[in-house]
């Protein structure tokens, strides 16, 4: 019975993917013919039956931007970013869409620390400083158990320091694991999708308003107060927005 239900499941699988590839696919042809909303319509229904990819987000945000709306083709640029952060052609339409954007944002600047950590980290994701540590950790027990049974007094110093420097390595990317983890938890981004909204000092309908933002622009969560979240800008403004203006991430 048991092998019934795993072999159903398996067809099960096959036949989403089948289906999904065959929906990606039509999108692909109905974006070529300009027919964007119904391209639109495609791929929503494969991002609708769980299955996500940088290639997926990537072909909706050339879609929305195709249709002139700024703020879901950066979300989903974003989103393609998320899963492929090395990938020049998410990076290069990103800009483009970004550019298209109404409010202009001058970040805070940074110091020579927080730039060289942001250079570094960017190169893998957490999972990839996950891997890079493993890798290092079996490449030091080869090169120490290399160097405990070698015999020529030469090869025991060349692999002594391999195997050092292979452990200096793994400290480093276990470091870089650990941290870049830490930074995806607690990294709570999102798009402002209103077309116009006021960012009140208040999470009340009724207070202050602190300034204004339009479709687009990305802001980083603080905090939530029931249906308000607590939003901050590139430059260190901050205020409170509805949760129904924006999208995260």
């Amino acid at each position: 019975m048991k092998k019934i239900v795993f072999l159903l499941t398996f067809l099960s699988a096959l036949s989403g993917f089948a289906q999904n590839d065959a929906l990606f696919e039509q999108g692909k042809e109905l974006y070529k013919s300009e027919k964007y909303n119904e391209a639109l319509a495609s791929w929503m229904k494969i991002l609708n039956s769980k299955e996500h990819s940088a290639a997926l987000y990537f072909n909706l945000g050339n879609a929305h931007y195709k249709l002139n709306q700024i703020g879901p083709s950066i979300y989903y640029y974003e989103k393609a970013l998320q899963l492929a952060p090395n990938d020049s052609d998410i990076q290069n339409n990103l800009a483009f869409a970004e550019n298209a954007r109404i409010d202009t944002i001058e970040p805070l600047p940074q110091t020579i620390f927080t730039r060289w950590y942001k250079g570094i980290s960017g190169v893998l994701t957490y999972d990839g400083w996950a891997i890079a540590t493993t890798v290092c950790s079996i490449l030091f027990v080869i090169l120490f158990l290399l160097y405990y049974f070698s015999a020529s007094e030469q090869k025991k110093r060349l692999l002594f320091t391999s195997s050092i420097v292979s452990i200096c390595v793994l400290l480093f990317s276990l470091v870089m694991a650990f941290k870049t983890y830490d930074d995806f938890i607690k990294n709570r981004s999102a798009i402002i999708f209103s077309e116009r909204t006021e960012v009140k000092s208040e999470p009340t309908l009724g207070s202050e308003v602190a300034f204004v933002l339009h479709e687009g622009t990305k802001v980083q969560i603080l905090e939530q107060d029931d249906q308000w979240y607590r939003i901050e800008l590139a430059d260190g403004k901050d205020g409170w927005l509805p949760a129904t203006e924006l999208k995260e991430l």
